[in-house]
């Protein structure tokens, strides 16, 4: 088998490995979205095993880490590597409007979803409106 040398591929392949490229994204992608009373956060993290998944929250900064590992084993011989490997982290900065402490998280079919319920004191609420001046303060004069 006859190979050409190409001194720039190996710059390639870590400039790719960094940044990814249209076909390998080297970030954890996701979308955000309000529904109703909740907050959803869907990630996507194919090909990653549940038990690697970890999400914290601390000073309503919620990090997301999973891991996703190549075969091993004496019998596995690779044969070619293009998807991306490794430990993948994304970070959210939380708004005080979302109650972290009842964050729930469920993941199927490759896609991390997030499900944050949005904090009482942050919901539209009424406020009664009383007439007269019973409320203790002088009517002004000019």
């Amino acid at each position: 088998m006859l190979m050409r040398t190409d001194p720039f591929r190996e710059i390639d392949r870590l400039a790719d490995h960094l940044f990814g490229t249209s076909s390998r994204p080297a970030v954890m992608h996701m979308d955000a979205y309000r529904d109703g009373d909740h907050f959803y956060a869907a990630f996507d993290l194919p090909g990653v095993d549940p038990d690697s998944i970890d999400c914290t929250v601390e000073r309503n900064v919620l990090t997301v880490r999973a891991e996703r590992r190549r075969p091993t084993g004496d019998n596995v011989e690779l044969v070619a590597a293009e998807r991306p490997m490794g430990t993948f982290t994304r970070q959210l900065f939380l708004g005080d409007t979302l109650d972290a402490d009842r964050l729930e998280a469920g993941y199927d079919n490759g896609v991390l979803t997030l499900r944050i319920p949005i904090a009482e004191r942050a919901k539209p609420r009424r406020v009664t409106v009383t007439a007269g001046s019973s409320n203790g303060h002088k009517q002004l004069t000019s």
